[in-house]
């Protein structure tokens, strides 16, 4: 197993790989675990799993694991409802947006869930919807409209 640790260091963006990577190196090297935390600022458990995980499996070992993170409170079936009704209200809608508050309203009725307004902007995004809001442009209104709004 013996690997150019310090092109693989300099060569990752990533950088909780890197510092495992050099740990895997200082021990490579002769130091000792408890050393090797107190250099790099991490629990000595930490090195004890890296150091585990590299000899078990290499630098394959070192990567890390996919996370689960929390379940959605809505589920699939749900999402794809939402999506639909987001697209349609788009489509309808004259200025193709929802405001954040609506579309809170909507999934609390609908499903009896509450998002706060940051969480639906993660929805959003899960559903490769834009969270992008049109700006407000006069110039595509009638001269009606635009009488009225001169007014205020």
């Amino acid at each position: 197993m013996n690997h150019d640790f310090y092109k693989l260091i300099t060569s990752t963006k990533n950088a909780r790989l890197r510092i495992r990577l050099l740990a895997i190196s200082h021990f490579i090297e002769g130091e000792s675990r408890t050393n090797i935390a107190k250099y790099l600022k991490v629990s000595r458990t930490s090195v004890n799993n890296w150091v585990k995980s590299y000899l078990d499996n290499g630098l394959d070992g070192l990567n890390e694991k996919p996370r689960s993170g929390r379940p959605s409170r809505l589920t699939r079936e749900e999402l794809h409802k939402l999506k639909t009704y987001l697209i349609e209200c788009a489509v309808k809608s004259k200025d193709g947006h929802l405001q954040i508050k609506d579309i809170k309203k909507y999934i609390k009725i609908t499903f009896n869930v509450i998002y706060q307004p940051t969480n639906i902007y993660y929805l959003l995004h899960k559903l490769n919807l834009s969270s992008k809001i049109k700006k407000y442009d006069n110039q595509t209104q009638s001269e009606e409209a635009q009488g009225r709004l001169k007014k205020f």
